[in-house]
């Protein structure tokens, strides 16, 4: 930015000169920002791709940390003889820790070295995942601790890695890397149910899963610390003036800030509707399916462990597959709608929920009588779901401010959490179990039961889609606020007001 003003334009240096965005005063009274004497940080390219490609790895290993135990559900429940609202219960204390922890990652990746917070993130689930496998059925409660710890560790990098990547990329590339690094979600998702079931074939014990995973975090950690690098905040797009000048901001200001920031507010509550039934399908959707397969007649009933696993694989398959072409579809869609629609991005959000939904109450209600009906509908509805991963980080990184971005991931993910994938396992587990206390012991029954809990996850999405329209509204003017240099913060929100409205001043009295 201040090389940009140092040259003087058509009008001479203090001329009126577009903004940023190509806003026409946005800067302020048509003159440039203080130069600040910080020296410009660059970063070779190879590095920057490496050090995504490591991020993007890690990201892998997260999520499949968070799946392998819904992928071998059956067999934890036979082993410490949990019911369903028990066992949907180790999903909510997972979450629960993840999104207490969320806000504490986040001020510490806002003002402390993201570095050494991953890293310890990765210690922490690593080594919680490895000493839970080696619990005693007697010791339930100890099971459940330790997958909270694994979820504390995983806010860590859920907070900060994307932060990293928006300070390494900018415009398109950053909308190409976040694609990438998103995708690894139901990537991660899927393998986690896969490694957990091939686990348990092969060795009859799903506790087992558990101890493959730390190999290969143990890789993951000596990349972090070799080839990523800690960024200034903002470097990418050359606003070290406003990522790193000016007294830091307290996390209350942040706080205010974002609530102030309708955009990343309304866009956070589809989030949170995405999470929500994110959480329910992946916790019991394995389960469900077994479950459809055995009133069709398909499959026997699970009376010992191990249990059949064939529908963990079947169904992690169907999360790779459906999340890779859903993050790449949502992504490229958005680059290239984006160009004639500056409201692209929440636009395609709420339209692939508004048609996520009916596509996922079909395939609750067809279950029962079309299996295979039920399979591709589920299919699609994962498909449309998997669409809004990279879009949505883009959104925030686009109406947020670098210096709290951190803060802002935060926030997302504890309120995503909190209202969404930390509720809704328990949730369906327990309305699953209410419902079945009132009914004939038969696996028809239980099969409804868990069928019936799963129908308010269609109505969910549709508000979701709803909250997207809500943030297009809003987003072009939260976009102009994070782009001005020198705001972005509570302290300078009227500063920033007056700026951008004498810009618009500007624009109208120039001929």
């Amino acid at each position: 930015m201040s090389a940009e003003c140092g040259e003087p334009g058509p009008e001479g240096p203090q001329g009126p000169s577009p903004g940023p965005g190509g806003l026409p005063g946005a800067s302020g009274l048509g003159q440039c920002p203080p130069r600040t004497t910080s020296a410009p940080w660059s970063l070779p390219l190879w590095r920057a791709h490496a050090a995504a490609a490591v991020l993007c790895y890690v990201n892998l290993l997260n999520y499949m940390h968070w799946f392998i135990i819904p992928g071998v559900l059956l067999d934890v429940q036979k082993f410490f003889d949990i019911s369903d609202s028990c066992a949907g219960l180790l999903q909510t204390v997972f979450i629960g820790c993840l999104l207490l922890s969320a806000p504490v990652f986040g001020y510490l990746g806002d003002r402390h070295s993201r570095k050494a917070t991953l890293s310890i993130g990765i210690l922490l689930w690593s080594g919680a995942g490895l000493s839970s496998s080696f619990i005693s059925p007697q010791y339930s409660w100890l099971f459940f601790l330790s997958r909270g710890v694994v979820g504390t560790g995983s806010a860590s990098y859920s907070t900060i890695a994307p932060t990293i990547l928006g300070d390494l990329f900018v415009r398109d590339q950053r909308t190409r890397v976040l694609a990438i690094f998103y995708i690894f979600i139901p990537v991660g998702s899927g393998l986690g149910y896969m490694l957990g079931s091939a686990v348990l074939q092969l060795t009859g014990n799903w506790r087992w899963a558990l101890r493959v995973m730390p190999c290969l975090e143990a890789v993951a950690l000596v990349l972090l610390i070799a080839l990523v690098p800690d960024p200034p905040r903002g470097a990418a797009e050359k606003q070290e003036e406003v990522a790193t000048g000016g007294p830091r901001s307290s996390w209350w200001e942040d706080v205010r800030y974002l609530g102030r920031n309708w955009s990343f507010v309304w866009s956070t509550l589809g989030v949170t509707a995405v999470a929500f039934v994110a959480g329910a399908l992946g916790f019991w959707a394995p389960k469900f399916l077994f479950e459809a397969r055995v009133v069709h007649g398909l499959q026997h009933p699970c009376l010992q462990e191990p249990c059949s696993s064939q529908d963990s694989l079947i169904f992690g398959a169907l999360t790779v597959v459906t999340g890779i072409i859903g993050v790449v579809l949502g992504a490229e869609a958005s680059r290239r709608y984006k160009k004639v629609n500056p409201r692209a991005e929440p636009l395609l959000c709420a339209g692939s929920l508004l048609v996520a939904a009916p596509c996922l109450y079909l395939a609750l209600i067809l279950a029962p009588t079309t299996f295979l009906a039920s399979y591709v509908l589920l299919a699609l509805g994962e498909l449309l779901l998997s669409c809004n991963w990279a879009v949505v980080a883009d959104i925030l990184l686009s109406v947020v401010v670098p210096r709290c971005r951190g803060t802002a991931e935060a926030l997302q993910i504890t309120v995503g959490h909190i209202l969404g994938d930390a509720s809704s396992p328990y949730l369906t587990g327990l309305v699953s179990s209410t419902l079945r206390a009132g009914r004939p012991d038969s696996y028809l029954q239980a099969f409804l039961s868990l069928q019936q809990s799963f129908l308010c996850c269609a109505f969910v999405i549709a508000l979701g889609g709803g909250c997207f329209l809500l943030t297009a509204l809003r987003l072009e003017w939260d976009q102009a606020r994070a782009r001005a240099p020198g705001t972005g913060t509570p302290d300078s929100e009227d500063t920033e007001r007056r700026a951008l409205l004498s810009g618009a001043g500007a624009a109208t009295e120039d001929p």
